[in-house]
């Protein structure tokens, strides 16, 4: 009978065991050792078992990256709880509404989003704990704890909880693009596999110095473990800023971090870039998004052969395909556009079939429904059984993505298949679009949507944010891309601006883009 997967838990407790005094965080002019941060999450544990949470409690967090965040994750885990991450850069109805539909039982949140938490509180139905993090002049709020009080208080000796690897170790909402968010439960089973292959397929090496400047509570949170697990040491950056993330590579000698496309693009246009060294770099992942293969090739040329792509979704945390930094070359020079727009080939334990509307395999090089079968898909949506079952269907996760697989295994995702353009009737995928878009010298930033049009249903708009000194020629960027995708392709009007809406997540926020051309029909497509 095969072993069960550890759960998160006894993993931070081996990574603890094994890093002992090393240093695992560095936050500011903070650093824990291994054996610091396991004496304050146990203490916590201790303290929130106190409080009467346990196995199957949900319990929210409200902080940005720092120390407190991983403490807390591990001591949720301990006790079997679940823990209910908020992206700190949502509103507050989208925190009240997360927290309400997934009826968390605590709230633990830093001092500096205390007026937020004042304002939501009112309209939380079931938090019954709220425990305050950081260092602060202002007084509790009444009933409030403290987390360093917390820990004063109690031994780093929590209550044994039997954890099963199928319970529920996080909710991870989506990013509500569609309506409200739905809350993705993800099993100590499914974190699990992820780090296993996140180990495997994405080159984390021993004694990683890993620079976190994503937030914690999405991608970058799936590293923290397999970071630790290898000894390395989790520098904590609070939010992206291009200088401080270069200047903190430099002094720490920095050898890996996590990047999304849009960041990768602010560091390449950074005018300091080069004041800093960042020859200590091995390893740049970076996905979340679509990256423009020309920028890509600009990014391989000015950091090196260190960047590692992968490709997942919430459903399925971030290991599905990945893009080894190896193949990001040919003889030493970027690989041509059709590797650098791929998102490489499924990770070891995944299983990736494309099918057509009827659940068909698609031939190689025709536009499929990526489908995937994986060890660390999610269980479902929390209380959402009709979109449970759409997504899980027959032991595959259907993805919503489209994508295209050439003949020796390269995925490339198309697009979202709700993104799809359909003008006159043919199909037209966003992202190759602006991928033509990015080879144009002129172009520094391209977002590319559908919209009304009376005679072809949708017409191709495309937002472009120029480089510096250009001149606006709508008619020349029209023709670049006429000449490499054809007419039906081709922008039927440009729109220029200074910058391209962005979801939190660093995304091109296209639900906010559409919603400037769609507003007031019935449809939006």
């Amino acid at each position: 009978m095969p072993a069960k997967p550890f759960t998160v838990g006894e993993l931070y407790d081996r990574a603890v065991a094994h890093g002992g005094d090393r240093v695992a965080i560095t936050d500011g002019p903070r650093s824990f050792t291994y054996r610091e941060l396991g004496d304050q999450a146990l203490r916590l544990a201790n303290a929130l078992q106190a409080l009467g949470l346990g196995r199957g409690d949900r319990v929210a967090f409200l902080m940005a990256n720092c120390a407190e965040y991983v403490a807390c994750e591990y001591a949720v885990a301990r006790i079997g709880a679940t823990r209910v991450p908020l992206a700190v850069l949502l509103g507050n109805d989208d925190h009240a509404y997360m927290m309400n539909f997934a009826r968390c039982r605590a709230l633990v949140y830093h001092a500096k989003f205390a007026a937020r938490v004042a304002a939501v509180a009112p309209g939380l139905e079931s938090v019954e704990h709220f425990v305050r993090v950081g260092a602060t002049t202002e007084p509790l709020p009444h009933g409030h704890l403290s987390l360093d009080g917390l820990l004063a208080r109690h031994a780093p000796a929590p209550g044994h909880v039997a954890v099963d690897p199928e319970d529920i170790a996080g909710i991870y909402f989506t990013g509500g693009t569609t309506g409200r968010p739905k809350g993705v439960m993800l099993s100590h089973r499914s974190w699990f596999h992820t780090y296993y292959t996140e180990l495997l397929d994405f080159s984390v090496g021993w004694h990683e110095v890993f620079v976190f400047a994503t937030p914690m509570t999405h991608a970058a949170g799936c590293l923290l473990l397999p970071v630790l697990l290898r000894q390395g040491r989790c520098v904590l950056l609070e939010r992206f800023e291009p200088e401080t993330l270069l200047a903190t590579i430099a002094a720490e000698r920095a050898t890996a971090t996590l990047l999304v496309p849009t960041m990768i693009y602010l560091l390449l246009d950074h005018p300091r870039r080069g004041a800093h060294d960042l020859s200590s770099l091995r390893n740049v992942l970076y996905g979340a998004a679509a990256i423009a293969p020309e920028r890509l090739r600009q990014a391989l040329e000015s950091f090196g052969p260190v960047l590692t792509q992968f490709f997942g979704q919430t459903e399925a945390p971030m290991a599905l395909t990945a893009l080894p930094r190896e193949a990001h070359l040919v003889d030493g020079r970027p690989a041509g556009d059709d590797v650098l727009a791929s998102a490489g080939r499924p990770t070891y334990p995944t299983a990736i079939r494309l099918v057509d509307e009827t659940g068909r395999d698609v031939a190689d090089g025709e536009p499929g429904e990526l489908i995937a079968r994986a060890p660390n898909v999610m269980s479902g949506y929390l209380d959402d059984p009709v979109a449970t079952s759409a997504a899980l269907r027959d032991g595959w996760l259907h993805t919503g993505d489209v994508a295209r697989r050439s003949a020796d295994g390269l995925i490339t995702i198309v697009d979202r298949r709700k993104d799809v353009i359909i003008s006159g009737g043919f199909n037209v995928y966003p992202r190759e679009v602006e991928d033509v878009l990015f080879q144009h010298p002129a172009v520094r930033q391209a977002a590319v949507v559908g919209v009304p049009h009376e005679k072809w249903g949708e017409e191709v708009r495309a937002l472009v944010v120029l480089q510096e000194g250009v001149a606006p020629d709508a008619a020349a960027l029209v023709e670049f891309v006429r000449a490499r995708k054809g007419s039906v392709a081709a922008p039927k009007s440009i729109e220029f601006t200074d910058a391209i809406p962005l979801t939190p997540l660093g995304k091109v926020d296209r639900k906010a883009i559409r919603a400037r051309y769609w507003a007031g029909r019935a449809r939006a497509v």
